[in-house]
């Protein structure tokens, strides 16, 4: 099995070439030269960041966890909090970027720590919106633990509101889903996102 971190293969060598005769074509109708010093290698570039910035869709939540799954008898809030994550936005291709706070209530089974940043690195490294990278890494912890609950809150800043559009540079937009324990019950509910608005200073 490919390690988690190796460079994506899914752009294969075909693909990669047309990918930069897109490019290429794109700098030309921005009205640049492609054959300029700057430029010459920017094709190549951009297909191989672009590989790189949506190997989400060669990933699977499988791989990110690997084997670390266990049981456990622990019945109190497991919390990872102020997950880095960067992804693209599908309508505008332009990043969003920003802190993921994921928790979750184990029910005789508990996950590796260091899986949570990992799926949630499996469904940002794609072409996303915010409000549905929320809802998939929610969903898949509940299909791999079956956990009492599970909260995820993701606070982002997106560069297609700061750079263009509306120009909020300040602007943070936050998501949020809640299943089980986290959505029926109160203080379980106020307790996660306590600890989740903690680290931005968020009410």
């Amino acid at each position: 099995m490919r390690e988690f971190g190796e460079e994506p293969s899914r752009i294969g060598d075909v693909r990669g070439t047309e990918l930069q005769d897109l490019v290429k074509r794109q700098i030309e109708l921005l009205g640049e030269d492609p054959q300029r010093d700057g430029l010459q290698k920017t094709p190549l570039r951009v297909s191989r960041a672009m590989a790189w910035l949506t190997r989400g869709y060669d990933l699977s939540v499988a791989e990110a966890i690997g084997e670390a799954v266990f049981e456990e008898r622990h019945e109190s809030m497991v919390m990872v909090r102020d997950i880095e994550f960067y992804s693209l936005c599908e309508h505008h291709m332009l990043p969003f970027f920003g802190k993921a706070h994921v928790a979750y209530i184990p029910n005789g089974k508990i996950l590796g720590l260091s899986k949570l940043p990992r799926i949630v690195d499996v469904f940002a490294r794609r072409l996303q919106v915010q409000e549905r990278l929320t809802e998939q890494v929610a969903d898949a912890i509940q299909d791999v633990l079956a956990p009492i609950g599970v909260g995820v809150v993701i606070e982002a800043q997106h560069l297609c509101m700061m750079m263009r559009g509306v120009q909020k540079q300040r602007s943070l937009t936050v998501t949020s889903s809640l299943k089980g324990a986290f959505r029926d019950d109160e203080r379980t509910r106020d307790e996660f996102l306590r600890l989740a608005y903690a680290s931005s200073g968020s009410p």
